[in-house]
């Protein structure tokens, strides 16, 4: 028995040092975990990356290199590596928790990453989150921290089965900074029974087919209609707009008139003025200047 207990052991310890391994190899290419199966033919080795590419390599040199160093290393009977690309790297904890390590080691304060995450992580489509993080965040004395959104498991079969967990540290200036992450990306049987049975017993006040199948339809018409409508209202707005021209035109007609009429009128009293003045200036032109002297009566009949 003695001799089972220690061979499982050095398999454990053997499988976390390929881990580490490939941990520290693919930290560019966002790694999140390894999964170790051993076949008749050899033993198989899926990692899974948020960027395949940078593992993959031009025409496979990198993973072909690698299968030899772990052969080597390990002592693995030819060792088979296969690279898989992760659905979201939102809701992978590995990811997140090394992305939020990165990020306090280039100088950003840790309470911004960490609720940007959080929100990331519940719009990705997770049901609750939780990240703890502890160390020197400011001071001479180290600090705890948590994060929490959403439901969460902690302890139970739902935790060791459902629950994704993710470790990563970030060395800082102070010293080393612990980011732990947690996401639950699935309901519980418990919670989805819950919520089957509230959403049967809940009223009803409108069934969603209708309102579905009612949106549409009450929507064409109305569309149809406001094509329609369109040419008729701007040949409304056109004869409304000439009818107020004419109206405005029948009000300025009798007061241009009557301008008109005051300027004849004027017209007409200047002229009689002016052949007044003339005709004065003729009779002054005929009649002859008075000297000075005044004629008497007697003169006038002597000469005459």
């Amino acid at each position: 028995m003695m001799a089972i207990e220690k061979f499982f052991i050095k398999e454990g310890i053997r499988e976390a040092e390929i881990e580490e391994y490939l941990a520290k190899k693919f930290e560019r290419a966002d790694y999140s975990r390894a999964e170790i199966q051993r076949t008749p033919l050899g033993t198989r080795i899926v990692v899974y990356v948020n960027k395949p590419g940078l593992v993959i390599g031009k025409s496979g040199r990198i993973i072909k290199d690698l299968t030899e160093d772990i052969k080597t290393r390990f002592q693995l009977e030819n060792p088979m590596l296969d690279v898989k690309e992760i659905d979201s790297p939102y809701l992978d904890a590995q990811v997140v928790a090394t992305r939020i390590a990165k990020s306090i080691e280039r100088g950003s304060f840790y309470k911004k990453t960490v609720n940007f995450y959080l929100q990331e992580i519940m719009r990705a489509g997770a049901i609750g989150v939780e990240i703890k993080v502890g160390g020197k965040l400011g001071g001479e004395r180290g600090r705890f921290q948590k994060f929490r959104e959403g439901y969460i498991k902690h302890s139970g079969y739902y935790a060791d089965n459902l629950l994704q967990r993710g470790m990563a540290t970030a060395k800082v200036k102070l010293g080393i900074i612990g980011v732990q992450v947690r996401i639950l990306t699935q309901y519980p049987d418990d919670l989805s029974i819950k919520r089957s049975v509230m959403e049967l017993t809940a009223p009803k006040e409108v069934e969603p087919t209708v309102k579905v199948e009612a949106q549409p339809e009450a929507e064409k018409p109305k569309k149809e209609e406001k094509a329609e409508k369109a040419p008729k209202e701007v040949e409304k707005v056109k004869k409304t707009v000439k009818k107020a021209k004419k109206v405005v035109k029948d009000v300025e007609k009798p007061e241009k008139k009557a301008k008109a009429e005051k300027v004849k009128a004027e017209k007409k009293e200047t002229k009689p003025k002016k052949a007044k003045k003339a005709v004065k200036a003729g009779k002054k032109a005929v009649k002859p200047k008075k000297s000075g002297k005044v004629e008497n009566k007697r003169d006038k009949e002597a000469k005459a």
